[in-house]
Parts: C-alpha cells; sequence; structure tokens
C-alpha cells in the first residue's frame, strides 16, 4: 500500500479555495481547543498542523480535514490533568507521550484492518457520548466566559460556577455575549465570505485591545513562533498503565470521530473512502503530533464541509490548510497574543452546542424507551465518569437489549409440530403426511440464523413434546448455526437416537453442514438420514412408521 497520497492538481482551483476557507475555520478553533485543554493555544496550532498535514497526505479520505476537535480536547484536558497532578516535572511530556502512544493506536486498528468495525458502535451510545461531550465543553468554558480560568472539569466547574456568578468579570461577559452573537446570528451571505467564528475572533480582539484596555481582560499570552523542539517519549513505571488506557481513549474516539466524519464527506462528495487507510494517515498525524507537543485530532466534521464547499475535493486542500496554519506559526504567532480567552470560550460553546445530537434528542422518546435510556445513560456517565465508563456501559446495555431482541425474534422462528398447522408453511402432500402419520413424526423447523441465545429456546420447544417415533429437523432456512445452538441440536439428536427413535436433517448445507460436522453432530446417523428437502424426510419417515424404507433419499 502506497504510504503517501499522490498529490494531483487537476482540481486546483477547488483545492486551494477549499484549503484556505478551511484554514480560516481552523485557526480560531485550534487556539481554543489549546487553551481549553490546559496545554496553551499554541498546541492547538501544533495540532491542526501536523494532524492536519498528515491525515490529508496519509489518510484515506480524499477531501477530509483534520485537526483538534471538541471531543478530543475533552479526553486530552482530562490527560494534562492526571498526569501534571501526578508528575509535575514529566507530566506535560508524559502527556503528549499519551498522544503518540493513541497514534500507534490508530496505525494498528488501520494495519488490522477495524476501520469497518469501529463505526459499527449502537448510534444510541455515539448519540450520547457526543451530546455529553458537547455538554461538558459549554459547561468548562462557562468560568471564561465570564472572566475566569477554564476549569478542568465538569464537576470543578459547576461547584466554582456560584462564586464566578457573584463576581463576575463584566468586560469578559461583554465580549463572550458578543461572540456568541457573532457566531449564532451571522447573516449566511456574510458566512460565506468569512466564517463566524473568524469574525468573532477579529472583532472581538479589536474591541478588547481598543477599548479595554484596562488588564481585566484574561488574554491568551505568549506565542512562539517557530518550529517546535521533538518531544521525545517519556514514560514514568508506575503510570505505564494509565498512559495506555488514554492512548487506548484517544485512539478509539478519534478513529469514531474520524471515520463518522470520513461518512459525511462520502454523502457530500459521492465518494467512497477507505477506513482503514484513513486510520493509518490519522495515527501517523496523531504520532508526530504528539512527537512536536501537539494536540491530537481527528476527521472535523464542520471544517471538512466547509472544505468541501468551498471546492476542495483532493488531499491537497487537507495539504493547503495545514500549510497556512503552518505559515501563522512561524510568522505571525505574535499577532494572536492579544486574543481574550472570553472569545475563545464563546466559540467553543457553540462548538459544544452543535456537537450536542439535538435532532436525536428531540425524537428519541417516540423511538422507544430503552433506546432513550441508553443514550441519556451514556450522556451522563460521560459527563459526570469518564468516556471509557460511558462507552462500555452503553455499549454492553445496547448489545443485551439486541440479543434479547434477537433471540425473542429466534424463539418465534422456531418450530414444531406433529400435526399440520397454521403456524408452521407446509404444502398440501407435507400436510396429508403429517395428518396420516397420526403424531407419530415431529417436524421441528428452525429459520433464521442460531445464534447462543437460541440454545434455550430449542431446548424447552424439544421439551413440550414428547410422544413421537420420527424426528425431523429442518435446517433450509437457516443460513448460521452458531456453537450453543449447534450443542443444544446435539442434545436432541443424542436424546431421540437414545431413545431409539430416527433422526432425519433436511437442507443442511453450507456453513451449516460444516458446523455440524466439525461437532460430529451427525456421526450417529447414517447418511440416507440427511435429506435435500422436506417433502423426501416426511415421504420416508411416513414409510418406516408404516414398516417401509423409501428408496428415494437424496443424500448430501
Amino acid at each position: 500500500m502506497q504510504i503517501v497520497n499522490p498529490l494531483r492538481f487537476h482540481n486546483l482551483r477547488g483545492d486551494l479555495f477549499g484549503g484556505v476557507t478551511a484554514a480560516i475555520v481552523a485557526l480560531p478553533l485550534a487556539l481554543a481547543f489549546g487553551v481549553s485543554s490546559g496545554a496553551g493555544a499554541i498546541h492547538g496550532l501544533y495540532g491542526a498542523i501536523f494532524v492536519g498535514l498528515l491525515a490529508a497526505l496519509c489518510g484515506g479520505t480524499p477531501s477530509q480535514i483534520s485537526g483538534p476537535t471538541g471531543p478530543m480536547t475533552v479526553v486530552m484536558a482530562t490527560v494534562f490533568k492526571a498526569l501534571i497532578e501526578k508528575n509535575p516535572e514529566t507530566g506535560l511530556a508524559m502527556a503528549f507521550t499519551v498522544v503518540m502512544l493513541g497514534g500507534l493506536f490508530q496505525i494498528l486498528f488501520g494495519v488490522l484492518r477495524l476501520g469497518k468495525y469501529i463505526t459499527l458502535m449502537p448510534y444510541t451510545v455515539i448519540s450520547g457520548f457526543m451530546s455529553g461531550i458537547g455538554v461538558i465543553i459549554i459547561l468548562i468554558q462557562i468560568p471564561p466566559l465570564l472572566g475566569y480560568e477554564s476549569s478542568s472539569n465538569v464537576v470543578e466547574a459547576l461547584r466554582e460556577l456560584p462564586q464566578f456568578l457573584a463576581n463576575p468579570n463584566l468586560a469578559a461577559i461583554g465580549i463572550g455575549i458578543l461572540t456568541l452573537a457573532i457566531v449564532f446570528g451571522a447573516p449566511a451571505r456574510l458566512n460565506r465570505v468569512i466564517p463566524s467564528p473568524l469574525l468573532a475572533l477579529v472583532v472581538g480582539t479589536l474591541i478588547a485591545t481598543y477599548l479595554l484596555q484596562d488588564g481585566s481582560l484574561l488574554l491568551i499570552g505568549d506565542i512562539p513562533t517557530g518550529l517546535p523542539e521533538p518531544n521525545w517519549p517519556v514514560f514514568e513505571l508506575d503510570q505505564i498503565k494509565d498512559m495506555i488506557v488514554y492512548g487506548l481513549m484517544l485512539a478509539t474516539l478519534g478513529s469514531i470521530d474520524s471515520l463518522l466524519t470520513s461518512l459525511v464527506a462520502d454523502n457530500i462528495t459521492r465518494t467512497q473512502h477507505d477506513s482503514d487507510r484513513e486510520l493509518i494517515g490519522q495515527g501517523i498525524g496523531n504520532l508526530m503530533s504528539g512527537l512536536f507537543g501537539g494536540l491530537p485530532g481527528a476527521g472535523a466534521t464542520m471544517r471538512t464541509v466547509v472544505n468541501v464547499r468551498a471546492g476542495g475535493k483532493t488531499p491537497l486542500s487537507g495539504v493547503i490548510h495545514g500549510s497556512i496554519l503552518l505559515v501563522i506559526v512561524l510568522g505571525a504567532g505574535k499577532l494572536t497574543e492579544s486574543i481574550p480567552q472570553a472569545i475563545l470560550a464563546g466559540i467553543l460553546i457553540k462548538v459544544g452546542i452543535d456537537i450536542i445530537d439535538w435532532s436525536f434528542l428531540k425524537r428519541a422518546h417516540r423511538i422507544s424507551m430503552k433506546a432513550t435510556g441508553i443514550m441519556y445513560v451514556v450522556l451522563l456517565l460521560t459527563v459526570f465518569v469518564d468516556l471509557i465508563t460511558a462507552v462500555a456501559v452503553g455499549v454492553f446495555v445496547a448489545n443485551l437489549l439486541t440479543m434479547q431482541k434477537l433471540t425473542d425474534w429466534q424463539a418465534s422462528e422456531i418450530k414444531a409440530t406433529t400435526t399440520p398447522n397454521d403456524e408452521m408453511r407446509l404444502s398440501h402432500e407435507e400436510k396429508q403426511l403429517l395428518r396420516q402419520a397420526d403424531g407419530r413424526i415431529l417436524l421441528f423447523r428452525l429459520g433464521g440464523p442460531m445464534s447462543f441465545g437460541a440454545a434455550k429456546s430449542i431446548s424447552r420447544r424439544m421439551a413440550i413434546v414428547e410422544n413421537y417415533d420420527i424426528l425431523i429437523l429442518d435446517f433450509s432456512d437457516v443460513p448460521i448455526l452458531g456453537v450453543t445452538a449447534s450443542l443444544a441440536i446435539e442434545t436432541m439428536i443424542k436424546d431421540a437416537v437414545e431413545k431409539r427413535r430416527e433422526v432425519f436433517i433436511v437442507g443442511a448445507s453450507g456453513d451449516v453442514q460444516k458446523r455440524l460436522l466439525r461437532l460430529e453432530i451427525l456421526e450417529n446417523l447414517p447418511p440416507r438420514n440427511r435429506v435435500i428437502n422436506r417433502l423426501d424426510a416426511l415421504q420416508q419417515a411416513f414409510y418406516l412408521i408404516n414398516g417401509e424404507r423409501s428408496e428415494v433419499s437424496v443424500d448430501l
């Protein structure tokens, strides 16, 4: 597989406009995510540059724009806080090592071709944790909107909120409200010319610089210029387990975030992304971002949509986006030092509101109370516990409910009868044979995939009928047979054989036949008792109970 995507220039004008527009949108967001993470604005820019450039060059979604995102920043803020508190001297370097680990895990996901499985997570879980992340972003940005330092977690933000409300910074509140007014209220026509986050950044900074010079506003502060020095990996033996867990958390979240954005890009561009290649590209980007002190990133939905709508179609647009941000860091870093943090808080509150899955929240109660419950549990666990616990609990409960539904459906497809009835579809000849057999033939039909959930239903159904001489097991409509269900069927066959009853196997082909043979379930049955269709089995069974042996058996 070619590691680097070839840069093609057949769509140069569109890619140029798309890349420039995406960079304009990305600049204020990168600064805001950097400040919100606790590392500093410059680290958000580093992340936007390295992830943006390398994911475009090595990824599998041509029009995707990557960089720091709200979900990744929320997790990274937790990582910074946890590692720096325990290791004041090496905690920052360890946090960036976690970013590198996350990148390595993503590369591994891609190499192992796990891309197609990443987005198989139930939508209720995805909706819950994405909405939870949106709530976290909003809550931890309230303090800077009121003129105070950003809180590192929701509990801290809520605990300190009464104090902040009692002593608000009116200048910060004014700038924050202005920012919110611009990002929410900018006319669509103006937004197409200059994205509302950048407009809010410019207008708010100019007002703060020339009209609010009393020093009451918290500013971004010093932004270093030039390329960063490499941050070589740092490990502490007693923290390795936590670092690996954090790395897996970043890798999993970044992969989900990126591949969901890839699906959005596919829908807009009518193309198909390569999910495994995308994971490798994102992993390379995060690996290098961590090495140079950047925040982790992922495919960014808003920036990708902006890029495509402006004409960006190829990886060149992502390269242009990253290159513009690199030029800003190399030569214009000083211009960003006077940006008030209240502006970034207003921009991020808009990001948080956009991340919340309002569409599903409004309709969840109409779908299913169980689905709604899962979504809200995941949301609350994301906000007040942590993302891994939220996703683990959500996936576990959702899978349990899914298995229950599947088990109920499988149970409804397990039919057993000794007389013709409406429960089982039979031909006229089959009904006649069953009727004439006078209850001595038990027809046991299985339908659809038979997983471990069907095993108990098979046993229960079999226990209902005791008086019969011949058992016909019909697998004609079974495409998949699980091990547990196979063993339940083996028990049925053994019980019948021990009681000197004949057993016929009907329609077992393909994977079902292989499973039965590998488990040696058919060992006690003569080849003539394995037939292709149900009518043949019924005819042979009827002849047997009347003291005759059919000559029309068809072996599989």
